[in-house]
């Protein structure tokens, strides 16, 4: 049995909330029979185990159940033997998708992953020549893509859930939304039951996230108590306000005014909007409707199945009736009592305000919801937004569509001088993966930079949406740090929210990326005092305590929460990179051991756990969020600095961004020794620099916010305010504090560059594999320190800023 081969649950704080651990090779399962009581994850390394563990509600949640299966068939044929011919590898895979759909055939998720892979199979195998070998990657190279895609989804489905409860909270309160909203829930349809957030409790996340969840009620959800074993546990792991009740308790929460909203999820959605979803959906739609609460659906668009016309399709799986007559093995029922215990009650679309999706909310016309329509980006406006989630107007630019674009804008166009719109010159330069990025240039101009947003991650398309509101963001944090600090923050010309556009100034050559110019031996001297005074001026001019007043902090933090980006840094920085992720990458074989022992170091996940916690509770100042040598653009003949791209800006602890500079440093700084041995260049001045930069960049930002921090007290002073003065001795306790928090996201930020997806080039470009990973080695020496304890390397009451990571970092090099 399944049971027997149970392990330990993965090293990691998060690991509660994973209810899937994949790397190639290997898939575990987090058995949720057990929880909230105890943490197991089960293997299910073939196709066999994985259908097991779905029928025994091992596994469950539509989308979970998808991903599972997909990923247990690819473990299972990269551990297989070798196949004879492609062919071979096809009529395997086919065979394991029909019989793992037999497994909750209900979930329409599961069907649509075996349909998938089955015409990956089948495709691949169809290719001229194709080889075994070939096959089989391209059916685990899917499955795999299938488990990002369901994440992307699950985010994408917050970000739209989050805004339409609230308009239509709003739409029942004189076009207001209270600050905070109450909801309410049934089963569990978070981070366990898919990839990763959730779809009806992700949206109950994003809400979290943005400061506007007052409470979320969740019900028991009899007979498997999902809602008490498994929602509950969610929303208490992560802290968020919750209150457990009954199922039969829910209608009479509504009739006292305590319930704003309703979100379910679903395990299959007709092309009429009727729902099948976890029994005891239909009876909480029918009490919403009664005391006028909107009813939500949300599920990924994988969910809904356009063959079916109707609910009266769905095929409704019944179990057996122990579930109802006992507890745990013991029975609790009369005996000889017939019983009838479907799994799930379609609940008709009247019923339904909307369905939320992946790809944009479709609302109810009629008594109807058009998946169809939704689907295929036609929905009508009488039924509400459009599939797309774009503003009315929005197209996507390529470099025509940008000139044309600049000409309409007189501000624009009069930055391009007098010259005619032909002998413009427009170009697509963007090196990243979210966004479009064109410079503009005229004969005699000055030129512009043009920034768009589109629906979705530009490295990988439609089937990752992400929201356009980053664009929004980017744009604002970008103006406020102008505000404070103009000779280091680009200026934006114009932020266009209905084309998701940007246009801003261009920084012409010779400016020139600082990262490169760092890891290739130059050392200007400007580079730490310049970044010293933009962290200052921005952290401390965006913090609370320089703001106006507490409400008016609160206002702005809120508004600029970042959801989607922030819960791509949590998963890449505090997470991925101290459990197996299939994100993960380091150079190996030389690595190996060291990746191992940040998966079993207890101490090193209890301190990431603390500053995951920081990250997401701290709201201290606006921060860039992703500031790192890439982030700045220097001009080496003019000594200017300018910090650019802050579209993961939010509101945060200021130490991210503060230590995100430094571990830049720092990784430069160990990279300049497997430089040194494949060019055969000396380097000691480079490594001089960097270590002189990391104090620079320190030293200026503290003395430089004490600084302000003081005019600020002054100021209040001055104009009477009722405020209580900050000491010397505070201010003092404060930046320890502040350089605590530093040099542990300091040292997040260098393992996570080290194992997790993504590098620095300054590592990255070594192409001796054993060279590069000696100054690997030292980085994640240096940053599992930090991680773990930042004060062991800088004690609190060292009065020498950070000499004392300097000497560290120095002491590494032997």
């Amino acid at each position: 049995p399944a049971s027997s081969s149970a392990m330990p649950a993965p090293t990691s704080d998060d690991s509660a909330l994973r209810a899937i651990v994949y790397s190639r090779g290997s898939l575990q399962l987090l058995d949720q029979r057990k929880l909230p009581h105890e943490t197991t994850y089960l293997p299910a390394n073939d196709h066999e185990t994985c259908w097991t563990l779905i029928k025994e509600m091992a596994v469950r949640g539509a989308p979970a159940i998808a991903v599972s299966a997909a990923l247990s068939v690819a473990v299972e044929l990269h551990n297989a033997a070798a196949f004879p011919t492609a062919v071979a590898v096809r009529d395997f895979v086919v065979a394991c998708m029909n019989h793992l759909y037999t497994s909750r055939p209900t979930a329409v998720n599961l069907g649509e992953a075996c349909t998938r892979l089955k015409g990956t199979v089948e495709s691949a195998a169809a290719v001229p020549g194709a080889t075994a070998e070939h096959v089989k990657e391209a059916v685990i190279t899917d499955a795999e893509a299938y488990q990002r895609e369901d994440l992307a989804s699950c985010l994408a489905i917050g970000e739209n859930g989050a805004k339409a409860l609230c308009d239509a909270v709003a739409s029942r309160n004189g076009g207001t939304c209270p600050t905070q909203i109450r909801v309410m829930t049934i089963c569990n349809t978070g981070a366990l039951a898919t990839a990763g957030h959730g779809t009806a409790l992700g949206v109950v996340r994003t809400l979290h996230a943005s400061g506007k969840l007052a409470k979320c009620v969740a019900l028991e959800t009899r007979p498997w108590l999902q809602g008490a074993r498994l929602t509950a546990f969610e929303l208490a792991h992560e802290g968020m306000p919750r209150t457990l009740i009954a199922d039969s308790a829910a209608a009479f929460l509504m009739a006292r005014g305590e319930v704003d909203a309703c979100v379910v999820g679903a395990d299959r959605i007709a092309q009429n909007g009727d729902t099948a979803n976890k029994i005891g959906t239909y009876a909480l739609a029918i009490a919403a409707k009664r005391h006028g609460v909107p009813f939500f659906v949300a599920a990924p668009t994988t969910t809904v199945d356009l063959n079916i016309a109707s609910g009266k399709e769905i095929e409704i799986e019944e179990r057996g009736s122990e579930e109802l007559t006992h507890v745990r093995g013991t029975m609790v029922a009369a005996s000889n009592v017939p019983t009838w215990n479907p799994v799930f009650d379609v609940t008709p679309s009247d019923l339904i305000e909307g369905i939320i999706t992946d790809r944009g909310v479709g609302w109810n016309n009629g008594g109807v919801v058009d998946m169809k329509s939704l689907l295929s980006g036609t929905t009508s406006e009488a039924a509400g937004t459009p599939a797309l989630v774009v503003p009315a107007g929005y197209r996507d630019l390529d470099e025509q569509g940008v000139k044309q674009y600049i000409a309409e804008h007189p501000r624009l166009a009069s930055l391009m001088g007098k010259a005619p719109v032909e002998s413009w010159t427009c170009h697509e330069v963007g090196d990243g993966n979210i966004n479009f990025v064109y410079i503009v240039e005229a004969p005699g101009s000055h030129g512009v930079v043009v920034k768009q947003a589109r629906p979705y991650v530009r490295c990988v398309g439609e089937s990752w949406p992400l929201t356009l509101n980053r664009m929004r963001r980017e744009a604002s944090a970008l103006r406020e740090e102008f505000a404070v600090c103009p000779e280091h923050t680009p200026e934006v010309y114009v932020y266009d929210e209905n084309m998701s556009v940007m246009a801003m100034q261009y920084l012409r050559p010779p400016h020139t990326i600082a990262r490169k110019l760092l890891y290739t031996g130059s050392t200007p001297d400007f580079f730490g005092p310049h970044v010293a005074e933009f962290l200052a001026k921005t952290l401390f001019m965006t913090s609370r305590l320089a703001s106006a007043n507490d409400e008016a902090f609160r206002k702005l933090a809120s508004e600029n929460a970042n959801t989607e980006m922030c819960a791509l840094t949590e998963q890449v920085i505090f997470t991925e990179p101290y459990i197996v992720a299939s994100n993960n990458r380091w150079t190996t074989p030389q690595l190996d051991a060291d990746a191992a022992e940040l998966r079993e170091d207890v101490a090193l996940h209890a301190g990431i756990a603390a500053l995951k916690r920081k990250f997401v509770e701290a709201n201290e100042a606006l921060l860039h969020g992703d500031l790192h040598t890439g982030s700045f653009m220097l001009d080496l003949e003019h000594q200017t600095t300018y910090a650019i791209d802050p579209e993961f800006a939010f509101y945060g602890p200021m130490g991210f961004d503060i230590g995100a500079v430094i571990s830049n440093l720092l990784i430069c700084f160990f990279s300049q020794d497997g430089w040194e041995q494949v060019t055969g260049e000396d380097r000691s001045k480079s490594r001089e620099f960097l270590l002189e930069a990391v104090k620079a960049v320190w030293d200026g930002f503290s003395s430089r916010f004490v600084e302000l921090w003081k005019q600020r007290e002054a100021e209040r002073k001055a104009a009477g305010e009722a405020h209580v003065p900050a000491s010397d001795a505070y201010m003092r306790k404060y930046m320890r504090e502040l350089r605590a928090d530093a040099l542990g996201f300091s040292g997040a930020k260098m393992v996570r560059r080290i194992v997790g997806i993504a590098h620095n080039a300054d590592l990255e470009e070594i192409q001796d594999a054993d060279a590069r990973a000696k100054c690997e080695r030292r980085v994640l020496a240096l940053g599992r320190r930090l991680v773990t304890n930042a004060r062991d390397v800088v004690a609190d009451d060292d009065e020498n800023g950070v000499d004392a990571l300097v000497a560290a970092a120095s002491a590494l090099r032997g």
